[in-house]
Formats: structure tokens, sequence, C-alpha cells
């Protein structure tokens, strides 16, 4: 038997969805106020557009540091909460899911820039196939 112990926890990634795209970051480490931050700016100098972002329950979106940057944005930044704990009504979820099922799921990384540059390459096969992010919002249900 073949046994493989990787902590998935030292390489975080976030993700904002739009009905055609996604758009994903990877960190090191847990996701805090400051990587929320670099993301939301991230979305904002790519998506010209008010946002509306929908939130789940990580204490990072919750932050003072993070509250303060959306209320600096004014009306470009639009806030609504998923109910507690609802994955099934969250489609980054559903990103997160299908990259580990479908995508990494026999990777057995040595060092960390390893699953990163797994992870990265994979996320950006799976954001140039729109049916597989409209199948995110399906299974999500949320519209």
């Amino acid at each position: 038997m073949l046994q493989y112990r990787f902590n998935w926890k030292t390489l975080s990634l976030i993700a904002g969805i739009t009905w055609w795209r996604f758009y994903f970051q990877l960190f090191p480490g847990a996701i805090k106020g400051p990587q929320v931050i670099e993301f939301l700016e991230h979305l904002l100098r790519h998506l010209r557009r008010p946002l509306l972002v929908i939130w789940d329950g990580l204490p990072a979106h919750r932050s003072a540091l993070v509250r303060d940057f959306v209320v600096a944005q004014g009306d470009r930044l639009v806030l609504e909460w998923l109910p507690g704990y609802a994955p099934e009504l969250n489609a980054v979820e559903h990103i997160w899911s299908y990259l580990k099922q479908n995508e990494l799921p026999n990777l057995c990384p040595q060092e960390l820039w390893e699953l990163s540059t797994a992870a990265r390459d994979a996320l950006r096969r799976m954001r140039r196939r729109p049916t597989l992010v409209a199948a995110f919002w399906k299974q999500a249900d949320l519209f």
C-alpha cells in the first residue's frame, strides 16, 4: 500500500468567479486580511465594473482591515454573505472540489513549489473551459 502525506494547508487558494471565468491567486500559509485585500485589488484591476462579492464565513472576510478596505471602495464593491456553513451554495467551493478530485487527485509533490505549479497550471486549464465554469454555478444553485 502506498501512503503519502502532504499538508494541503501549506498552500492556500483564493478565487472569485464570474458567469464566464474565474480568477484566482495562490498564497503560502493561511488566507488572512492582507491576502484578501491583495486579491480584491487584483479583481478590481481586471474587472472594471462594480463587483458583487458573495462571501462565506472565513474570518479574514470579517477582519477590520478588510472591512476598512471595502468601505474605501465605495460603490465599487457590494458584499453579500452566504448563510453559516453552506459550502454547497458557494460556487468557488466547487472549483476547489473539482481541482482536488479531477485535476490533482494523484499528485504527490515533494516540495511546496511543485504543488503550487501543478495547482496553478490546473486552474488555468480549468478556467479556459466556459462550460466547466458554468457548471460550478449550476452546482451552487444560487440563481
